[in-house]
């Protein structure tokens, strides 16, 4: 899918209050090319997009947020609207088979529940953008994990922290329960909370204190579509370009999060040092 590239040309004009050569002298390309891209009679180049997203960043305008808001106003009811962070763009139908199998859940397509939170997750990559999407939850099955053992040993598992218990009763229980759905909706664990897990699996901590732990990061929620009929209800509704002005504003955002989560980590083993079971205890 393209970017609304001759949509969002309008859009902007429209927000500032500019005509096509006003637009033109800012951006400093000639009217001709604005005219021809709104028209959707030329093909824009990355030099002509970076250009221009930035100029609209720059002069505060939060294009992409403000796509979030009237996308949500006109969901249907009964349906939900997610966002996936690409590091580049989705090639192909969407498919519950190309994640890495070393992800939270291992393989399943991946999405977010806001905008912010999915762009804040590639915000260091060159060429990322952003996918909003219509689900319809329909009738499928779906498994809720909230931050407690289960998800964090099912965290664990797949991201290949748990390879000596994994014939483990236990273990193997865990796998096939969140193989028993559709959809898994459960905490995110980017790559710092992972560590956190792995204090908990090399024996450092306790359940309880890797579980306070944890819910300190508060990264929020992600959605992992595991089965062909998860994926087929979901249908992309647009493509955001994401300029670099915007990726620095995420990636200091998530950079000031990331020490205060780690401060809020240091007192969440304190105040819970000693309470809980350790994990030769569980799966001893």
């Amino acid at each position: 899918m393209d970017y609304c590239f001759a949509q969002d040309l309008q859009s902007i004009r429209g927000i500032l209050g500019l005509s096509q050569a006003e637009l033109a002298a800012q951006i400093g390309v000639e009217r001709i090319t604005i005219s021809r891209n709104e028209n959707g009679k030329t093909e824009p180049s990355d030099g002509l997009m970076e250009t221009f997203y930035n100029y609209a960043y720059i002069k505060g305008i939060r294009l992409n947020l403000l796509k979030e808001m009237l996308w949500r106003e006109t969901m249907k009811k009964d349906h939900k609207i997610l966002f996936h962070g690409a590091k580049s763009e989705i090639r192909g139908a969407l498919s519950e088979n190309k994640g890495r199998p070393n992800n939270d859940f291992g393989k399943g397509f991946y999405a977010g529940e806001n905008y912010s939170q999915a762009v804040s997750f590639i915000s260091g990559f060159q060429n990322p953008s952003v996918y909003i999407l219509d689900f319809n939850p329909g009738n499928l099955r779906c498994k809720k994990y909230e931050v407690d053992q289960e998800w964090m040993m099912t965290i664990a598992y797949y991201r290949g922290g748990l390879s000596r218990y994994q014939d483990h009763p236990v273990i193997r229980n865990l796998v096939r329960e969140s193989r028993k759905y559709d959809y898994i909706i459960a905490p995110i664990a980017d790559n710092r909370m992972f560590q956190i897990i792995n204090s908990f699996i090399d024996g450092e901590i306790t359940d309880e204190q890797c579980k306070h732990c944890l819910a300190a990061t508060n990264l929020g929620a992600q959605y992992v579509f595991v089965s062909e009929k998860a994926v087929s209800n979901i249908t992309i509704l647009e493509r955001c370009y994401v300029p670099i002005r915007e990726k620095e504003h995420y990636k200091n955002i998530r950079t000031e999060d990331a020490r205060l989560g780690d401060d809020k980590v240091r007192l969440a083993r304190i105040q819970y040092r000693g309470k809980g079971r350790y994990i030769d205890e569980i799966l001893g």
